[in-house]
């Protein structure tokens, strides 16, 4: 469909998945890793998308421009495990058009 983007990403598993994405649902990443099934249920998004658990933390392996973090979502990651420079968490990252060919790579439970 003419609104979606590709996305890759790799799953805990070192797995990567060629993901067709809708930017015309309001879907933000985690969303899309749970409606594709890349993570075991209960294992990504535990607090609904709050940005108040970290269970979605993922790593932006490509070069793309994202929003800025807010103040909730550095606040989490610096409390949460396996953070790198390029952690984002998934429920924070609305799927954009903007977001053509991001790779993401899910960071491991905790």
């Amino acid at each position: 469909m003419e609104q979606d983007i590709k996305i890759y990403i790799t799953d805990r598993e070192g797995v990567t998945h060629d993901i067709d994405a809708p930017t015309d649902m309001n879907m933000n990443l985690m969303e899309v890793v749970r409606s594709y099934e890349l993570a075991p249920e209960g294992t990504i998004g535990i607090c609904g998308g709050m940005a108040m658990c970290a269970s979605c933390q993922c790593y932006i392996e490509s070069e793309h421009e994202l929003p800025e973090m807010s103040d909730d979502e550095e606040a989490m990651l610096a409390e949460a495990f396996n953070v790198k420079d390029t952690s984002r968490l998934g429920c924070q990252l609305h799927i954009s058009r903007k977001m053509d060919g991001l790779k993401v790579t899910l960071a491991p439970e905790e």
